[in-house]
């Protein structure tokens, strides 16, 4: 392992890329402590208090590495770049103008990353601008222990620079996560997603510690361990469907007559269920603030905005398993699969090409998607579940930070290994 990573600063290209993604996650973490103008800092203890409770407002300071509640300038963080991504990933289904750039190579790639760009804008004013509006009124909707507000002065001016710099905020951390992707390692999004999960581990354990006691503390980090080898187990997981090209004489020469086989994991969607079942979630809370009907309101409030309410548990599970059928339909297109294999000269041993290959593929997806989606959810439930039993109101080490974290270390490592193996270094991942 000391002899892995003493390698990895021997190639001078590589060290390069290490120290330059170091310079970034440094310089995103130092922008996320720096809090936007014109808003009421004693306010801003209450709000990080309350997203200590969990809910919507914990999940969502979970993705900005607390920046939210420090209502700093990279506040929003990555969320609406991922949010835009996968509406771009959702439109090329039934757009086919996007779904023709898809398929131009690296030409069409470009208009679709600058689709993505813009949608960004879009989504980070809007955001910046609702939470603007939600925090002057008392948080509404982001279950806050008592009513706060962060901007006193509320005026046109006032609004206007606080949506302005959280916007131009989001904008920069578009551009540094692109500038890992080109001259770092590893996804820069990514990359940038787990440097904010992981900030907050230590501090949260500590506060676990200091609230259930060392017995509870304990058990917590058992638990983590075995939920840290079952996702390493599920991420790596996959199922090979073999392949085999027919041969055929060029000349004087064959080709073709190679085996190879279609990786299809076992998660294939990752944490994206995640992040639609919570969103949906929150619709009903926004809803709740203009619902005219003081039942309904008080049925959302006491069921949709407690993590640790039964309807909550069940309607995230279920929403979670759904979404992951879904994304993954999206992701992978067994008649599109199919129809790539028949084109070039390929077949799966047994199955005749064409409608019964994209059967034989789509039987297959349904099958293995099952036992992803039931881990995805047990995967967020967890937390849900310490919560309800111990009446813990912090849990660092949650499944959704887990399976980014590990993820995010899979694939980076993954990418080092393969740099170190060209050089003929040996690597970390046996």
């Amino acid at each position: 392992m000391l002899g892995s990573v003493r390698n990895m600063f021997r190639v001078p290209d590589l060290r390069n890329k290490i120290l330059f993604t170091l310079f970034i996650i440094a310089l995103y973490r130092f922008g996320s402590h720096i809090p936007v103008p014109g808003i009421d800092f004693s306010a801003v203890q209450t709000l990080q208090d309350s997203a200590d409770q969990g809910g919507v407002l914990g999940f969502l300071n979970l993705f900005s590495g607390g920046a939210l509640t420090r209502f700093a300038v990279f506040g929003l963080g990555i969320m609406p770049y991922i949010t835009a991504s996968i509406i771009v990933q959702l439109l090329m289904v039934v757009i086919p103008k996007f779904e023709e750039w898809r398929e131009q190579g690296a030409v069409g790639q470009k208009k679709l990353t600058q689709v993505t760009r813009y949608m960004t804008l879009a989504l980070a004013l809007m955001q910046s601008t609702g939470l603007a509006f939600v925090f002057h009124n008392g948080g509404q909707g982001f279950n806050v222990s008592s009513e706060i507000d962060l901007i006193p002065t509320f005026t046109v001016g006032r609004v206007s620079l606080v949506v302005l710099s959280m916007t131009a905020g989001t904008v920069f951390v578009m551009w540094l996560g692109e500038l890992i992707t080109q001259r770092g390692i590893g996804q820069g999004m990514s990359i940038m997603i787990f440097a904010n999960v992981v900030s907050g581990m230590p501090a949260g354990g500590a506060a676990v510690r200091a609230e259930g006691g060392n017995v509870k503390f304990a058990i917590i980090l058992v638990v983590t361990l075995l939920l840290l080898l079952a996702i390493v187990f599920i991420e790596q997981g996959q199922r090979r469907i073999p392949v085999q090209f027919a041969k055929r004489v060029v000349g004087r020469r064959m080709y073709g007559g190679q085996s190879t086989y279609i990786p299809l994991k076992v998660n294939q969607s990752g944490v994206i269920p995640i992040i639609f079942a919570s969103s949906v979630l929150y619709f009903p809370v926004l809803l709740s603030n203009v619902i005219p009907w003081t039942g309904v309101r008080e049925w959302i409030d006491n069921n949709l905005v407690e993590p640790t309410s039964g309807p909550y548990i069940v309607s995230y599970g279920v929403m979670i398993i759904l979404f992951a059928y879904f994304y993954t339909a999206i992701a992978f297109d067994p008649h599109q699969q199919a129809d790539t294999i028949r084109k070039q000269g390929g077949y799966i041993p047994g199955i005749r090409p064409g409608p019964p290959t994209e059967r034989h593929l789509q039987s297959i997806l349904t099958r293995i998607t099952l036992p992803g989606a039931l881990f995805l959810a047990f995967i967020a439930l967890v937390p849900s579940i310490f919560l309800a039993v111990w009446n813990i109101d912090r849990y660092p080490f949650a499944g959704t930070t887990l399976l980014i974290a590990v993820g995010v270390a899979l694939e980076t490592m993954k990418q080092i290994d393969s740099q170190l193996m060209m050089r003929n270094y040996e690597g970390f991942l046996k």
